[in-house]
């Protein structure tokens, strides 16, 4: 049996190859309203958390509040990109279905982002209700609101909770919440970067560069 009474998976950048795509929605989005960011400074000001960053992050940089409609121009975008180019993580599936204990995806994208996310790579069985998102707590990450949250609404102790996280805010809310945090490192948006390195430092117990490095430790499949 598993060692943990529940596996929690970020949605973007872990079960889907997503962060790649969602960040380059929203630098385009971004650029078009007179805020010019490089790739990179997206990922860095906005991997793994929540559109209140992005707002806080516009007002701070023009003094001015988002235009009315930027959120909808932005899923906009993001809906046409995800329709054509959005990718299921290798082994994902078959992680899942072998999977030794409970999970649900905690995440700080919308509802209907994550919803549109695991329709359109057919993993949305695997979860079913199980979907928790920032909306249903006080704060986003890296406070550790999401993650207390759905263990206690999956019945399942803290310290007995597996994250499976590939941002920085996200490994420090997972060990805010007294769980078991592991880096992955996977998605396209780590090519080229020292993303072990981060998530290590952020405090992550251990780095899985892919999701069959997971198949022995967590789930039912034999590893390839």
């Amino acid at each position: 049996m598993s060692a943990f009474e529940l596996v929690v998976f970020d949605m973007d950048g872990v079960l889907v190859d997503s962060e790649i795509l969602a960040c380059g929605c929203l630098r385009e989005a971004l650029g078009r309203h007179g805020v010019a960011l490089e790739l990179e400074e997206v990922f860095d000001h906005f991997l793994g958390r929540s559109f209140s960053a992005v707002e806080d992050d516009f007002r701070r940089r023009t003094g001015a509040p988002l235009p009315t409609g930027f959120a909808t121009e932005l899923n906009a975008l993001l809906v046409a990109r995800y329709q054509t180019a959005l990718r299921v993580m290798p082994d994902a599936k078959r992680l899942l279905r072998g999977l030794r204990a409970p999970c649900c995806v905690a995440s700080s994208s919308s509802l209907e982002r994550i919803r549109l996310s695991l329709g359109l790579t057919a993993l949305a069985p695997f979860f079913g209700a199980n979907i928790f998102n920032t909306s249903m707590v006080a704060r986003g990450k890296p406070a550790p609101d999401l993650f207390l949250f759905a263990a206690e609404r999956m019945g399942a102790r803290p310290d007995r909770t597996l994250v499976i996280e590939d941002s920085v805010s996200g490994v420090l809310a997972g060990k805010a919440a007294g769980m078991t945090v592991w880096g992955f490192v996977g998605g396209g948006h780590y090519t080229g970067r020292d993303a072990s390195g981060m998530l290590a430092n952020a405090g992550a117990d251990r780095i899985v560069e892919r999701m069959a490095d997971l198949l022995p430790y967590l789930s039912e499949a034999a590893p390839p």
